[in-house]
């Protein structure tokens, strides 16, 4: 029985996480996830840093 609570607990804490997500991408203004990629990052740039991927591909 005690398992049974943990599963459904850990549903209910899966389904809130998955309900914030939703909401987070609904409040943005062009209702997308925000980009975090290194690339796309002005001060990054300017700094002269760049992505891993971008690195291991394009080397």
């Amino acid at each position: 029985m005690s398992t049974l609570i943990v599963l459904l607990l850990v549903l209910v804490v899966v389904a809130v996480a998955v309900a914030l997500l939703v909401g987070l991408i609904y409040m943005t203004k062009d209702k997308r996830f925000p980009n975090t990629h290194i690339h796309d990052n002005p001060e990054m740039r300017k700094r002269g840093i760049k992505c891993a991927r971008d690195k291991e591909f394009y080397n």
